[in-house]
């Protein structure tokens, strides 16, 4: 059998290690050339290396411990079957269908905030914290979900994972536009959230199995876009809907809208996660292997390990993330002000209807047209950022020699900083009768400025700074910033109410002044040597 086995050094085994995601319970290949291994890996690599094959081998390479041991790896680094070598148009595509997994449940998320009081008059609901709590549940489920849909997908695969949590989704969010009560009417939203969740914490690994680290920025800067973008285009489309029809169509025509981007993945997304793929090449190795020689020789592939059991990695999963929050300052400080960004963006989310119709008086789907305000925001300064990240990027590490470092992904953060707190001090206190409407929409464009290149900033420092443990260091953040998401909404209400809208947003501002301008210079002049002192965030190394 010729190429079916490759030895555990020599082999590109590096071209199969996941680049941004941890996955627990993988035991890991070793390269023994990486000077900044402890001298106990420098050892089990060096004794790796015995076991490389020569010229006869045939890629077969039997264990150090037990000669009928196979262990399946990729052919050589230039592997067609790593997704990592894959075509750009099947990169590009298994991209898309993600970002629109991760686009269409945000969607969902708040499209019914328009219709809010139309829910609240059939179901007779008065009071507000309850009103907002019908947007903003959905958003709760995101912060749990990921909890046990990483690991499943650790188990099973990110696609299969992916669209099975889709179509539970469809399901719920389905029966949202027939429930009959608001009890109902909030389980099923949850039920639907937990669902939605699976792209927001899956689709990341799916990019880190799919582009390496200079090839990333572009495809974060979309997937990134779309949990952002989703919230804002939803609310626009709801409010007309609201208008013109009833507030059931908000769920039924997302529903519709999902089942178009469920059949797109049936067709064009592939399993792109590698211990699954290398899986599945040594089960085609079993069966195509001589039935008696099938009975004594084991094949397993390089990252199998004792501890690669549902149980370790659920409990692995779920205990890390909390575990990086309580010991890495790079966490808690970005994790801190990307859950504030969050919850400000909702609560944005659910304050433009009172604004342009409490205010100035403009019906729910004219109203729902300054949701566009915010996309505008969004997306610009996402486009910029997008053909930003990879040439700042590289123009730093051009500058040191060639050696990347996570800081290099910082810049863009410098100026969203700035940009938030002057686009909440410009909304609230522009939004008077006596100013034009147009006035609170540009303050309401930069907040979305803010809030993208912030978003975009921290995302790719946190999966560049934890390469091997990015999944759990993102599952952290992810869970605090969709509590935030849940959170800020219910208490908007109160706050505006008692501070009118001018106070209250400079409240906002000041806390954003205050945790988000120090951190870029914060991380650029220390990240390192947090970095360094570490036990999770990898040490920077050249590309």
């Amino acid at each position: 059998m010729k190429d079916t086995a490759t030895p555990i050094p020599g082999s590109g085994l590096s071209s199969a290690s996941p680049t941004v995601h941890d996955e627990p319970g993988i035991s890991h290949p070793v390269d023994a050339s990486n000077p900044n291994l402890p001298e106990t890996d420098h050892a089990k690599a060096k004794s790796a290396e015995k076991n490389e094959p020569n010229d006869e081998d045939d890629g077969e390479v039997p264990s150090s411990q037990d000669d009928d041991v196979l262990i399946v790896d990729w052919d050589g680094p230039d592997d067609p079957m790593d997704p990592k070598n894959w075509s750009y148009k099947k990169k590009w595509a298994a991209t898309a269908i993600v970002s629109a997994f991760t686009f269409i449940s945000p969607v969902s998320s708040s499209m019914m905030a328009p219709a809010s009081e139309q829910i609240a008059g059939q179901f007779g609901i008065t009071n507000s914290s309850v009103i907002a709590l019908l947007t903003s549940v959905f958003v709760a489920a995101y912060a749990f979900g990921p909890l046990f849909l990483g690991p499943l997908s650790e188990l099973y695969g990110r696609s299969r994972v992916l669209q099975v949590a889709n179509m539970w989704y469809f399901a719920w969010n389905l029966g949202c536009g027939f429930a009959q009560n608001e009890a109902q009417l909030i389980a099923f939203r949850f039920l639907a959230g937990l669902g939605g969740s699976a792209p927001l914490s899956i689709g990341g690994g799916v990019l880190g199995d799919l582009w390496r680290p200079e090839e990333r920025g572009q495809a974060i800067a979309l997937y990134s876009l779309a949990p952002l973008l989703g919230p804002v285009i939803g609310p626009a489309c709801g409010a007309w809907v609201a208008e013109r029809s009833t507030w059931r169509w908000v769920f039924w025509s997302t529903t519709i809208a999902d089942g178009i981007v469920q059949l797109l993945g049936l067709f064009f997304l592939r399993e792109t996660f590698a211990p699954i793929l290398l899986e599945q090449k040594a089960e085609r190795m079993r069966k195509s292997m001589d039935p008696e020689k099938a009975q004594t020789r084991q094949i397993r592939t390089v990252f199998d390990g004792a501890d690669r059991h549902w149980k370790h990695i659920v409990k692995k999963a779920l205990i890390r993330p909390f575990v990086l929050f309580y010991h890495e300052p790079i966490v808690q400080l970005l994790g801190l002000y990307m859950a504030f960004v969050y919850g400000t963006l909702y609560l944005f989310l659910t304050t433009i209807p009172s604004i342009f119709e409490g205010v100035y008086h403009q019906p729910v789907g004219i109203a729902g047209l300054h949701y566009f305000a915010l996309g505008v925001g969004l997306t610009g300064a996402s486009q910029i950022n997008a053909r930003m990240l990879d040439k700042v990027y590289k123009h730093f590490q051009a500058k040191n020699g060639g050696v990347g470092k996570p800081e290099y992904r910082l810049p863009s953060m410098v100026p969203g900083a700035f940009l938030l707190p002057a686009g909440l001090l410009i909304t609230g206190w522009t939004a008077r009768p006596d100013v034009h409407w147009i006035a609170p929409d540009i303050g309401i464009a930069l907040v979305g400025a803010g809030t993208i290149l912030n978003f975009q900033s921290i995302q790719t420092y946190v999966i560049d700074a934890f390469t091997l443990h990015a999944a759990s260091a993102l599952a952290a953040v992810t869970f605090f910033r969709s509590l935030a998401g849940f959170g800020f909404p219910l208490f908007a209400p109160a706050m505006y109410n008692a501070l009118g809208y001018g106070k209250g947003d400079t409240i906002l501002a000041a806390v954003s002044i205050l945790i988000g301008v120090p951190a870029p210079f914060l991380f650029w002049t220390y990240g390192e040597r947090i970095r360094h002192a570490s036990k999770f965030a990898r040490q920077s190394i050249g590309r």
